[in-house]
């Protein structure tokens, strides 16, 4: 991919980030029935493509975040097992298209995953020197005011003041993150509602589905203030859930 193809891309990801993530859900596969406004690109119930409830957005004020997606997955240490060290992760961030989203999966016994933080302020810090625009975890985080001036998006499943020794058990492998699966060379769009996942040569379709999908509910909803008739609000609404 050239230079020019490259500044292509990351104006499009730039353009995604005006939208909210559900409306490009919306253009991914919600009403996967409706081919001019949804590319259907997953079963809407049966594929886990965007993320659960249990994801909280630490710094909502930041907005959408869309970026090329790098995975690391966390263990308990192992004797056994001891090749990935934290410069290989930043090497890995390094050497992705940028902007970059890190998606992080820990393993282990529910009561560390519950109370290790992934993520804290000096971590984020390097994070953010390779071209990280945001992070997911589907544990929890600490550092929240000494994160916030970074201005990097993170959604996790809480926060914690701690964490004990923890290890790089895999780098740029498929894991599912807080009921989302991804894989290295697809895409992330994440804000205060969550995380959605799609396939990074779909960049353009997508913005072009939400662009359509604002215009059409930015029309809708002037016609719904209009009326108090129950039969037209109905009416109105029926052409997004037929």
């Amino acid at each position: 991919m050239d230079c020019s193809e490259i500044e292509n891309e990351q104006g499009v990801m730039k353009d995604l980030e005006q939208f909210d993530t559900p409306t490009i859900t919306n253009a991914i596969a919600t009403y996967a029935g409706d081919r001019q406004t949804c590319l259907g690109l997953y079963h809407p119930f049966e594929i886990n493509w965007y993320t659960d409830q249990n994801l909280k957005c630490l710094y909502p004020e930041y907005g959408a975040r869309c970026a090329h997606v790098v995975t690391v997955t966390y263990s308990l240490k192992d004797p056994g097992y001891d090749r990935l060290e934290f410069v290989d992760l930043l090497k890995a961030v390094e050497e992705a298209p940028k902007p970059v989203i890190l998606a992080m999966k820990q393993c282990g016994p529910d009561h560390m995953r519950s109370k290790n933080a992934l993520l804290g302020g000096n971590m984020l810090t390097a994070l953010k020197q390779l071209g990280v625009t945001g992070v997911l975890g589907d544990g929890p985080a600490r550092d929240i005011e000494e994160m916030r001036g970074l201005e990097i998006q993170c959604l996790f499943q809480g926060l914690t003041a701690g964490h004990g020794t923890v290890a790089i058990a895999a780098l740029n492998t498929p894991i599912c993150v807080s009921g989302m699966d991804v894989c290295p060379g697809e895409v992330i769009h994440m804000d205060q509602n969550g995380a959605v996942k799609f396939p990074r040569k779909y960049l353009l379709q997508v913005l072009e589905k939400a662009k359509l999908i604002n215009r059409m509910d930015q029309e809708r909803q002037k016609s719904m203030c209009e009326t108090t008739d129950p039969a037209e609000l109905a009416r109105l609404m029926k052409a997004v859930y037929a």
